[in-house]
């Protein structure tokens, strides 16, 4: 019993060995998902659209964000934290799913909207102006609901 139990261990592993990058990081939780999710709002002029997003504040979470995933829901979104505020860029490489990029300043205001950036490009995706933040929804989502750049985002992350 002990040896087949060492078999199908050995035969899992590899399989892990052998699945493609993409299908590895797919099964593994994302950096930020094991801290938890934490509680986002956007203000527009016309109601409160609240997220639970993953935070990604090391320079590794930042370079993998969204990338390896097939599905974000839809009250879900990623923060990247830049720790101050610069001029930034964002690309789509290896990622499979269309998204909304909020460029944000210091003070929680939307400074420039990317919709529906295109999956697994490489062009960049510039904020226009220092950012410290930028959230990534689901593509479409910021039209849907009437996000608009100069609308608010509440967050621990902001100045009030």
């Amino acid at each position: 019993m002990h040896t087949v139990r060492t078999v199908f261990a050995a035969i899992a592993l590899l399989l892990v060995a052998l699945a493609p990058a993409g299908a590895r990081a797919q099964a593994q939780p994302a950096a930020g998902e094991a801290a938890g999710l934490e509680a986002l709002t956007i203000v527009s002029s016309s109601a409160r659209h609240a997220f639970h997003v993953e935070v990604m504040r090391t320079p590794d979470q930042r370079a993998k964000g969204l990338m390896y995933r097939n599905y974000l829901p839809p009250d879900r979104g990623m923060l990247f934290d830049f720790g101050a505020s610069e001029p930034v860029a964002m690309w789509m490489q290896n990622t499979y799913i269309p998204l909304d990029m909020l460029f944000i300043r210091a003070d929680g205001t939307i400074a420039r909207i990317a919709e529906n950036t295109e999956p697994l490009s490489t062009r960049t995706i510039p904020s226009g102006e220092p950012v410290l933040s930028v959230l990534e929804i689901n593509g479409g989502v910021s039209r849907q609901l009437g996000i608009k750049p100069g609308d608010r985002v509440e967050h621990k992350l902001f100045k009030h």
